[in-house]
């Protein structure tokens, strides 16, 4: 079984009551206003003061000393009463940003409502007061300004900006009720033909943080539908896909077939990927590569993905075509990691001398930790485990980051060297030093199922279920080890379909479930299952089990021809040479 260890702003704190509040409109759309921070000291230029009189003008050089002087309240007061004497706009929006400065939520919503009230085509009066009544969490009153800030901009500019809206709500907390209010201000532009794709992906996207994703993917629908060339609609769909609604992948598909954007293509590659459908990943990366010779990105993840695939001779074509693509450019990162990968290779064909000068050719300071364990690779590959974990343990760990980065290293490095009681060892002290750390928890459970320590391993990964009870990877390793012990095997498969309802696409536990089927004798139902879940995750212990159902039912050349392609892929894999062995195969 395998393991699975859990890819012009407005800043402001506004304080009303005891309530601190920030305003952040971090990707605020171009076509929105775009309000200015308050300056160090005043901005002549910004005020027009021909036509001020002598009273306002006082007023203003009053406030602005004021505000000097370390009082901006009172400055906000003179600075405010001669905007609503004198109606203009820059000592408006001069005053709102003081209030702003002053964390007084209250007085910038009531300078840029006045505002507004004197100037009602304003859009830019209009986006202050949105995202004031926004950070004040008056979702509610919002409604109104929303659709009269939408309303004020020119035509041409009004579906981008519906596209940004999604950002300036991102950071209220009550997400339903902000969906709410975003549908409800929408709901005109939804019909006109300039805005309507427009306005159903940000009202998809407001459905997603709203937990709404089935009528997430309607929107998505609509927005497609309504802006099939449009990129955005097909980014949402994309994204609901890579959270687990099918529909979804259809949407994007249909939506690549029309558009064949590289940028969507790729990211629906990625996406792939994450889901653990290489095979499915690949044949798109293929397809784009054969399309695009050109685009280097295509051709650095095809390796990747070849190398997750054990095809390493195609991998080191790959990667070396990235390699010709970027030979003038200077993008350290992706040189770095094509080398990493090409040592990679060449370490797995014990071409130690190569491997080593690949790593040579790596001078980016953010790949030091990774060439690090690469190098330690290289020694325990000549037999010196103990001088490969000292060179891991040089690794910093200022960071928690860094810290799990080599504790990460170390245990794999024991993994793969067979090292099971000491990876047990440096896996439980690290748990008990942070005991709530539960992927840290699950580790050294499976690390005790290795070792034989099969109660410790349920109670720990119960101990996990108690406490996280949608972590999928705990049902599907205590239902995967019921199931392959042939123990309580109605409880096995209720766990493992536990964990699918998690993750209905993982391979994994798919070929966990047909296991457990096949072990309580549905050998058709589980052959169906597993070769489900080979054929989106070609990996040695799917194929051990699939070619073991294959070879129950007298399928011996299936079986024979799934067992020598994995013997390709890894021939030291324990559970393959488990099963040839108890099965009295040779290959």
């Amino acid at each position: 079984m395998k393991s699975h260890s859990p890819l012009h702003t407005l800043r402001g704190a506004l304080l009303t009551g005891a309530a601190s509040l920030v305003i952040s409109t971090s990707s605020f759309h171009l076509a929105w206003a775009q309000p200015s921070p308050l300056p160090e000291q005043p901005d002549s230029a910004a005020i027009e003061n021909s036509n001020l009189s002598s009273e306002w003008l006082m007023l203003i050089l009053l406030g602005e000393m004021q505000i000097a002087q370390g009082d901006p309240s009172a400055g906000f007061s003179m600075i405010f009463e001669a905007a609503r004497k004198s109606g203009d706009p820059a000592l408006y929006k001069r005053s709102v940003e003081v209030a702003l400065a002053a964390r007084s939520g209250t007085s910038a919503l009531e300078s840029a409502k006045a505002w507004t009230k004197a100037h009602p085509k304003s859009q830019e009066a209009n986006s202050y007061v949105l995202q004031v009544q926004i950070a004040l969490n008056q979702l509610a009153e919002s409604v109104t300004t929303l659709r009269s800030s939408i309303s004020l901009l020119p035509p041409e500019q009004q579906a981008d900006a519906i596209i940004g809206i999604a950002q300036i709500y991102s950071q209220v907390k009550d997400k339903e009720l902000a969906n709410a209010v975003v549908e409800q201000a929408l709901t005109p532009f939804t019909n006109k033909e300039s805005t309507a794709g427009a306005s159903w992906t940000t009202i998809g996207r407001m459905r997603i943080w709203a937990k709404k994703l089935p009528q997430a993917v309607e929107a998505a629908k609509l927005a497609l539908a309504k802006s099939p060339e449009s990129p955005e609609p097909t980014m949402l769909a994309l994204e609901l896909f890579s959270l687990g609604e099918s529909q979804a992948e259809d949407l994007v598909l249909k939506a690549l077939q029309k558009s064949g954007q590289t940028s969507l293509q790729l990211s629906y590659a990625r996406v792939l990927i994450d889901n653990q459908r290489l095979n499915d990943a690949l044949a798109q990366l293929r397809k784009l590569a054969q399309e695009m010779p050109n685009f280097s990105d295509v051709w650095l993840l095809l390796g990747a993905v070849q190398i997750e695939q054990a095809q390493d001779t195609d991998a080191k074509v790959s990667l070396l075509r990235f390699l010709d693509l970027e030979k003038d450019k200077q993008e350290v990162r992706g040189l770095s990691q094509a080398y990493l990968m090409l040592s990679q290779i060449e370490l797995k064909a014990k071409n130690n001398a190569q491997a080593e000068s690949w790593l040579n050719k790596i001078d980016d300071p953010e790949q030091l930790t990774q060439v690090q364990v690469q190098r330690a690779n290289l020694i325990a590959s000549k037999g010196d485990i103990n001088k490969a974990r000292a060179l891991i343990a040089q690794l910093p760990t200022n960071t928690p980051q860094a810290k799990r980065g080599r504790l990460q290293a170390e245990v794999k490095l024991l993994r793969d060297y067979k090292k099971y009681d000491d990876a047990y060892q440096v896996l439980l002290q690290a748990s008990k030093e942070d005991p709530s750390d539960l992927d840290l928890r699950y580790e050294v459970a499976m690390m005790s199922e290795k070792l034989g320590r099969l109660d410790e391993m349920e109670n720990l990964l119960r101990s996990i279920i108690a406490d996280k009870p949608d972590f999928q990877h705990a049902y599907n390793a205590l239902g995967f080890s019921l199931a392959d012990r042939n123990l309580r095997l109605p409880e096995a498969r209720e766990l493992i379909v536990k964990a699918l309802e998690f993750a209905p696409e993982d391979p994994f536990i798919v070929d966990s479930l047909g296991w457990v089927e096949f072990r309580m004798g549905n050998k058709l139902s589980a052959l169906a299952i597993l070769e489900r879940a080979y054929s989106n995750r070609p990996d040695v212990e799917i194929a051990a089990h699939l070619g073991e159902v294959h070879w129950s039912l007298g399928q011996q050349d299936k079986a024979l021809k799934i067992w020598r392609d994995a013997m390709r892929l890894d021939q030291n894999n324990d559970l393959l040479q488990q099963t040839l062995k108890r099965l009295k195969v040779k290959l």
